[in-house]
């Protein structure tokens, strides 16, 4: 899951992005509200974490420029702003979901991943495809009920395909869903992780749409080893 977080506090902003970090996430980090409806314009990303004190464009006027332009990412704001008028306001512009600083940080994973299945239309954490589960809190994953033993890039990348079974995603659409900006990226990244991630589920789980992406199907039963 890739996010955008919007903090300008130097001291937060790092502690929630090497948190968010070390729970599996791939985080963006933005100081002004410029930057990140540039960021917004720019890439794909799973959920917004919005201050609303930023400098340049405050977070209240990204948030209404987000919606008015139809724009249903998910955004859980995150601010000192906690009075009960500043919670009914931030939610009735758009916000998901209101979280007042300090906070713990369990508390604002747990809070992105609740976010994240109610945006997929999810109640339960695993997502399941076939005898396949993937458990993103947990990032644990399973097929036929036995522990898959995966790299943290091998579990996201299965995670974003398993998010929309049958759908397509490109290389460039995984390289954003699995790198931050600051990562270097190595051309045929990408296709290692595939690489990889094929002969541990099985090569028939994961196919290749030529010139367009890759899509995670349920192969037949003679195929599935």
């Amino acid at each position: 899951m890739k996010l955008l977080l919007a903090e300008d506090d130097p001291m937060i902003g790092a502690g929630m992005a090497r948190g968010l970090k070390l729970a599996g996430f791939v985080v963006d980090w933005v100081r002004d509200g410029r930057t990140a409806r540039a960021a917004l314009d720019q890439g794909e990303y799973t959920l917004l974490l919005l201050d609303l004190g930023l400098p340049l464009l405050d977070g209240v006027a990204l948030l209404k420029e987000l919606r008015r332009g139809g724009r249903d990412i998910p955004v859980l704001v995150v601010t000192a702003r906690d009075t009960v008028a500043d919670r009914i306001s931030g939610l009735n512009l758009g916000a998901d979901d209101y979280l007042t600083k300090p906070f713990d940080l369990d508390e604002l994973i747990a809070r992105v991943h609740a976010l994240q299945r109610r945006h997929l239309g999810r109640k339960q954490p695993e997502m399941r495809l076939g005898a396949l589960c993937v458990n993103p809190i947990s990032r644990e994953a399973t097929l036929d009920a036995r522990p898959l033993p995966l790299s943290q890039r091998e579990f996201s990348l299965l995670a974003a395909l398993i998010e929309k079974p049958g759908t397509v995603l490109s290389r460039e659409q995984l390289e954003d869903r699995l790198y931050g900006w600051e990562e270097e990226v190595a051309s045929n990244a990408i296709e290692v992780h595939l690489h990889n991630l094929r002969r541990k589920l099985g090569m028939a789980w994961i196919r290749n749409v030529r010139g367009v992406g890759y899509k995670l199907v349920v192969p037949p039963p003679e195929a599935a080893a």
